[in-house]
């Protein structure tokens, strides 16, 4: 950056100084040197004129590259792209709880700049929005009551630990307790009562020889238990109510504060999915214990019904002896497609109350109110809010203008839940919903805040049909300011594992944020997703890229093809994760690609099936039933590490050293195996992560990584890798 003028005058961009001149009698100039990533800068420079200067004196302002390819655009526009740099900074929801009587909502909140992060919550009036408290203390571990409409937490007293209760309405509090017991607890209904759970360490290793006595073993809290008590507001009085070796979990308090459910999970690795859970009912008074079932498969969460004689049950279509199953010509079910059972506990019978529901249940609610049940819903690639007869099964649909549904609470006592969410184009939004009116109400516009000077391109769905006529959903995101008659570079995203790619504008791979930088970015939910049905979802079962591969090449394939503003031979693609293992495989598979990125990915079935934490319970469900000793050509040829002289694309592999779920030796073997053949390959370990990059500095830095991997690749321009990494030999 060259200038040049009379006076003194300071150069600075982003704020930070960079150079200044400190003479004011001639026409001297000065230059700086920028080193800028192709994102928007600040630059600005403070000038100061000599008292005699002619007012038509001015500075002349010059960009000199050192590449004839590189672009600067000065502009006095507002205008800003969608970075990295909006996803870590700002202003998030963080969790929602609605009072009993829908009349209050307590709404928590993150701030986050340049790694700072401040917590707190907020308590509001839903009628009309108003904020009644502000406050990062007490209040930001508030939970409400279970029947008064009143907060409760808990702060160090005179005697010890205190339970606090706050009206809202008068903001005056009430001590219940002046000498609470440790451990995390619940209220009963009738609100007299509190259910400990009560944390108990397991035995540790007197020397250096540590016996591994269970595959879970391997984690730090696996040998940690933890044992239910009771505790009485009135007398003081805290009584055992489990002991042993297992850990019982409660899962729920009847409305009549009578009785509560508690779980136990037993391990038996001869049997898939490996764990099996018992539901027991104790009486509170007389501690009478009902076993309701024993040893259950594929079930997770247990809650009564509102008149307490039955029970809400969500589990894997599996469950019950397959009477929710539905998945048609396939074989095994995808156990991560979740599903509602009601049982009753007089006639012990089981009903499957979403067996022709697609979509998968991600949380249920039973509302005594209305006695509906409120789900927050995977479906397709959108979330949303469905509400279930219990008597009938039929479903209806909470409209609310949001395509994700983040996060929902529900009033105990009225037909109302709060909930917020975001779609493609915007950030957070915060919604009352009115399920007798079947209305919704704008209570607070995150986005408008977030989203404020922030240009981004149009996003259209797009979908195809597979090779067997399966229609395969996705959609394409276009640049900023897109210009139809020019060739665009191409990305191609997808997870390809059990979970769909939502439509999410805010995540670890936020598609307007590739789109800005000037690509057209495709993704799509090939075969194996839940929240398009049983069917679908169970094509991901012993596939490994079988099925799934081929659906990402036909649909990049004939996207090209409808897309005349297409690049055919700048094609990228990436993904994390099962992604990651996705964007090795099809390396495999195809020569479309110019450039591939593969997070945590997993290059040999064997080594992640059973060296990660997670590998066998995952692999239960992914590769059901098959193992390296019966299946030997699902590991090997699906593996992409003994496909690898196959590959072809540059590849870069990212992966975090401290990796628990996919171990880090998944990208090592596939880096060493790529060397050997000569092909090329990078290898960037973010050290310190895990699975996910979490730390802030470092994840600007691994996003900066791969937006610079590709426009080496995809649009020719080295200059930003070989910044990040110059070339070395040591």
């Amino acid at each position: 950056l060259k200038v040049t003028g009379p006076g003194m005058f300071e150069i600075y961009a982003n704020g930070k100084k960079l150079k200044d001149k400190v003479t004011s009698d001639t026409l001297f100039f000065i230059s700086t040197d920028l080193n800028l990533e192709p994102r928007e800068y600040e630059i600005s420079i403070k000038y100061l004129s000599p008292k005699e200067a002619k007012k038509e004196s001015s500075l002349q302002i010059e960009y000199i590259y050192d590449d004839s390819s590189a672009v600067v655009e000065a502009t006095v526009s507002n205008e800003t792209r969608y970075t990295i740099y909006n996803l870590q900074d700002g202003k998030n929801f963080r969790s929602v709880a609605l009072s009993p009587n829908g009349q209050y909502a307590l709404v928590g909140y993150s701030e986050r700049a340049n790694a700072e992060t401040e917590s707190y919550k907020q308590l509001i009036e839903t009628t009309t929005g108003k904020m009644i408290l502000t406050e990062d203390g007490y209040l930001n571990e508030a939970r409400w009551m279970p029947t008064s409409n009143l907060l409760y937490y808990t702060r160090k007293g005179l005697k010890g630990k205190e339970l606090i209760t706050l009206d809202p309405a008068t903001l005056q509090e009430n001590i219940l307790d002046r000498e609470l017991p440790e451990g995390s607890f619940y209220f009963t209904p009738d609100e007299k009562t509190l259910i400990f759970s009560i944390k108990e360490e397991g035995p540790k290793e007197e020397n250096s020889m540590i016996r591994i006595v269970d595959p879970n073993d391997r984690q730090e809290s696996y040998r940690t238990r933890y044992h239910l008590a009771i505790y009485s507001l009135s007398t003081g009085l805290l009584e055992t109510l489990t002991y042993g070796y297992k850990t019982t979990q409660l899962q729920d308090i009847s409305h009549d504060s009578r009785s509560i459910l508690i779980s136990t999970s037993e391990y038996d690795y001869t049997r898939r999915p490996f764990s099996s859970t018992s539901l027991y009912r104790i009486d509170l008074q007389t501690f009478k214990i009902d076993t309701i079932f024993q040893n259950q498969l594929y079930l997770g969460g247990f809650t009564f019904s509102p008149d307490d004689q039955q029970l809400m049950i969500t589990g894997g279509p599996e469950a019950f002896n397959k009477i929710g199953l539905n998945i048609g010509k396939e074989k095994i079910a995808n156990s991560y497609d979740n599903q509602l059972f009601i049982y009753d506990l007089v006639s012990r019978k089981t009903t499957p109350i979403t067996r022709n529901f697609n979509p998968s249940v991600e949380a249920a609610y039973w509302n005594k109110s209305d006695n509906m049940i409120y789900a927050l819903v995977e479906e397709m690639d959108y979330k949303r809010v469905y509400l279930f007869n219990p008597k009938t099964g039929d479903a209806r649909y909470c409209e609310i203008p949001e395509e994700l549904i983040k996060n929902f609470s529900v009033a105990n006592d009225a037909p109302i839940f709060i909930c917020y969410g975001q779609s493609v184009s915007n950030a957070d939004k915060l919604y009352l919903f009115n399920t007798k009116k079947m209305e919704s109400k704008l209570l607070y516009d995150l986005s408008a805040e977030k989203m404020k000077n922030i240009v981004l391109g149009e996003v259209h769905d797009w979908n195809f049909k597979a090779a067997d006529g399966t229609e395969i959903s996705g959609r394409y995101y276009l640049p900023p300011h897109f210009d139809p008659t020019k060739k665009y570079p191409l990305l191609v995203y997808y997870y390809g594992g059990t979970s769909p790619t939502n439509r999410a504008l805010e995540f670890s791979y936020s598609m307007h944020m590739y789109a800005a930088q000037g690509y057209v970015v495709y993704t799509l939910n090939p075969s194996g997703t839940t929240g398009f049905g049983q069917e679908f979802s169970a094509r991901h079962v012993n596939a490994w890229g079988k099925r799934t591969a081929n659906e990402i090449i036909q649909g990049v394939k004939l996207f090209c093809k409808q897309h005349p503003f297409i690049n055919e031979k700048k094609i990228g693609c990436f993904g994390a994760s099962y992604g990651g293992f996705m964007t090795q495989y099809l390396q495999t598979q195809t020569d479309i690609f110019a450039a591939a990125i593969s997070h945590a990915g997993i290059s040999a079935l064997s080594s992640y099936w059973g060296e990660g934490y997670w590998g066998i319970g995952y692999c239960s469900i992914a590769n059901a039933d098959s193992y390296p000793w019966n299946n030997s050509e699902l590991f090997i040829k699906q593996s992409p590490l003994f496909n690898a002289d196959k590959i072809k694309t540059p590849l870069l592999l990212l992966h975090g050293n401290a990796d628990t779920n996919v171990p880090i030796g998944e990208s090592i073997q596939m880096y060493n195996a790529l060397r050997i053949l000569g092909k090329p390959v990078e290898f960037i370990q973010i050290d310190g992560e895990n699975h996910g990059v979490v730390d802030y500095h470092k994840r600007i830095l691994w996003s900066k990584t791969m937006m610079a991997w590709f426009a080496k690749w995809l649009k020719d321009q080295p200059q930003w890798w070989e910044e990040l990494y110059p070339e070395r030999h040591f």
